[in-house]
């Protein structure tokens, strides 16, 4: 996701006031959101790309807009940053799988005033380079828009990854950016030094300027004074809009270039020490302060399942009950959930669950899971650490346990899942963590089985 974020004069800025108010007129910001892959191969940057390693909940969408947390599309918590930092004028460029995500977006985000020139403009791939059909890479999605993005004008350029779960202030990191007299700005957080092989991986001087920059290192360098964890980039970057210009021309004339950003452009930054890091904490915006700053990257099955449910605990790491920084999406009107009793009178319970607008449970126990709108539970069902996802039927006397259950996907009668990992693996997908993940062309193809 690219943000573009102008400011008419960086002289004088009371940067107090602007930390006051975010929405403020800052040069009128903009944003341009990158969401789309290098077809026919596996992606150079996957926050960017198909996002292969949610296996087939990305078969049919872009993983922007996979569902999660009950009621939202994964891209709303990067344009609800945007809205909430004072950036009205956002592009999003698509290119896999992008009818979900356009539809999302044109039923979700039309909240915009035209006459404030205010909007959320759709960019598909334009087919600019000759030679090639689609973007090549990250950098190149951005170079192959340029043109949009200087009609704003823009002192400042913002990237964004439009694919992970959190809470950030752009002002600040914006702010941090102007006040250190940095050419490009890279938001870091520590991870697990055996996480940080998914990560593009720096490391810092006192003043915060990076010294060493590597995209997905095999064995990452560990933090000084804490060998347990890596300082990873979070893909997000504050750029000089005419310094950014500059390396995308000279990238795009670059044969022996990815055209990307974390393998490309961060790093011939780094070498020219233009580059400073921007500590996540400084601007992660959570209601309790004393809490550890909350980013995930939900690219993987396993990740994707624990942030759901997360969600769904007494206090969750995430929280999305915070008016002062509300997450937006597209409200279908949905009548309220509903919980009845089965044919032998028993209620059922529902415990630590998230349970969205249109739902019916019968007489069933749901227990640590995620229902999103429309999900239907009959009689006798017992319903544990699961996520169900719109519109999911689930037929009398099921047993679901750590399991991803996809849109529209009708339960037999009777089936268990997540108790037998040899049944589970044979008739569906099963990750190494055991999380199993059911599609209705995984059921579709186990009825045509059990027919012959």
């Amino acid at each position: 996701m690219d943000c573009v974020c102008s400011r008419e004069d960086k002289k004088g800025v009371n940067h107090g006031e602007f930390r006051e108010e975010r929405s403020c007129n800052v040069g009128a910001p903009a944003a341009i959101e990158i969401c789309c892959p290098n077809p026919g191969r596996r992606p150079r940057h996957a926050p960017y790309g198909r996002g292969t390693r949610l296996k087939d909940l990305t078969n049919k969408r872009a993983k922007p807009a996979v569902h999660f947390g009950g009621k939202f599309r994964i891209i709303d918590f990067a344009l609800s940053n945007c809205l909430n930092s004072g950036i009205r004028r956002i592009g999003v460029i698509t290119q896999y799988q992008s009818h979900t995500l356009v539809q999302h977006i044109q039923r979700g985000w039309s909240l915009f005033s035209e006459e404030m020139n205010e909007f959320v403009d759709l960019l598909p791939a334009q087919q600019r380079m000759k030679g090639e059909n689609w973007y090549r890479g990250t950098a190149d999605a951005v170079t192959q828009n340029l043109d949009i993005i200087r009609r704003y004008k823009a002192e400042y350029v913002v990237i964004l990854a439009g694919d992970h779960i959190y809470k950030q202030d752009y002002s600040r990191m914006l702010i941090d950016h102007v006040e250190k007299g940095a050419r490009c700005t890279v938001a870091c957080m520590p991870v697990p030094i055996k996480e940080a092989t998914a990560f593009g991986v720096m490391a810092v001087d006192e003043s915060d300027k990076i010294i060493d920059f590597v995209e997905k290192p095999a064995n990452p360098p560990a933090m000084p004074g804490d060998a347990s964890k890596a300082l990873a980039s979070m893909g997000i970057y504050v750029f000089d809009a005419d310094y950014l210009y500059e390396l995308l021309a000279a990238d795009d004339k670059d044969d022996a270039s990815s055209h990307d950003f974390g393998k490309d452009i961060i790093p011939k930054i780094t070498r020219e020490g233009m580059a400073y890091a921007h500590p996540f904490p400084l601007s992660c915006v959570q209601s309790d302060p004393q809490a550890e700053p909350y980013w995930r990257d939900v690219g993987t099955l396993e990740a994707y399942w624990k942030a759901n449910l997360d969600l769904a605990s007494v206090t969750p790491e995430l929280d999305m009950y915070d008016q002062n920084w509300p997450i937006r999406t597209h409200m279908e009107s949905l009548p309220p959930a509903k919980f009845v009793q089965d044919r032998s009178g028993s209620h059922g319970m529902t415990l630590n669950s998230l349970v969205s607008g249109g739902c019916i449970i019968s007489g069933s126990v749901v227990v640590q899971s995620v229902l999103f709108p429309r999900v239907r539970i009959n009689s006798f069902c017992n319903i544990d650490s699961a996520v169900l996802l719109p519109e999911v039927w689930v037929g009398r006397s099921c047993r679901l346990r750590r399991c991803v259950i996809d849109r529209a996907c009708i339960i037999p009668e009777g089936m268990v899942i997540g108790e037998n990992a040899e049944e589970d693996a044979r008739r569906f997908y099963r990750s190494e963590e055991g999380i199993v993940l059911v599609t209705r062309e995984m059921l579709r193809k186990l009825q045509v089985k059990q027919e012959r």
